[in-house]
């Protein structure tokens, strides 16, 4: 009886984040909808989602509330909002101004590199890391990674498609988006691979999730999406 109890217990836990992760689709759907356009984006299954458009329009339904209201001071202080990581577990990161970086629990040696580019006054142009202690940053003018064998495929991808604009992570899988094409390895759905091999949009921001979740967009802010 107790294992069927944790069952129905499991049942219900699962029943009711997939239905809070629709209803968090459906919100920015609308929001992107109304705007006609949207730079970037942070999505998550379980952990709220995030849009941004514009100098610092955003929609974030179910985001972690210390994360809410670390871009509703930014926006209202009038900082430009570049990007938002966001994970499962609830750690998120955000670029903003000019090498404006904020965070909350991330790798201790992405924190070291990240201040280390700062004080540089590097242009940081994307984060991508995940609950599982993997990182990239991609700047104006270089690049750090938390393993060798990362290091290694971004400079071959660097060497066949010229310039690496951003990089994004999921638990399991990476998508780079260069100047000239794009390179991904680990669970990137097919669905995923498909639309990158089709889109006509010169893509500067991928994320993507396990289920086959997606969402891309030019520098302009047009984009494409599967949510």
């Amino acid at each position: 009886m107790k294992w069927k109890f944790y069952v129905l217990v499991m049942a219900a836990v699962l029943a009711g984040a997939s239905a809070s992760a629709q209803g968090s689709r459906s919100i920015i759907k609308q929001q992107i909808g109304e705007w006609g356009s949207c730079r970037s984006a942070a999505l998550t299954l379980t952990g709220g989602d995030l849009v941004l458009n514009g100098f610092n329009d955003y929609a974030c339904p179910d985001v972690p509330e210390n994360l809410a209201v670390t871009l509703s001071q930014l926006r209202a202080r009038g900082d430009y909002l570049d990007d938002v990581q966001l994970t499962e577990e609830g750690r998120w990161l955000i670029l903003y101004g000019d090498n404006g970086v904020l965070w909350n629990d991330i790798p201790q040696e992405l924190e070291q590199t990240l201040r280390e580019y700062n004080e540089a006054q590097e242009i940081i142009t994307s984060v991508a890391f995940n609950d599982a202690g993997d990182w990239i940053v991609v700047s104006k003018s270089r690049y750090a990674a938390s393993s060798p064998s990362l290091t290694r495929w971004i400079a071959e991808g660097i060497d066949e498609y010229g310039a690496l604009w951003t990089a994004h992570m999921t638990e399991d899988g990476t998508v780079l988006c260069f100047e000239n094409g794009y390179l991904w390895r680990g669970n990137v759905p097919g669905i995923v691979q498909q639309k990158l091999r089709e889109t006509t949009l010169d893509a500067y921001r991928v994320k993507f999730l396990s289920d086959g979740t997606y969402f891309i967009a030019d520098q302009e802010g047009q984009c494409e999406y599967y949510l």
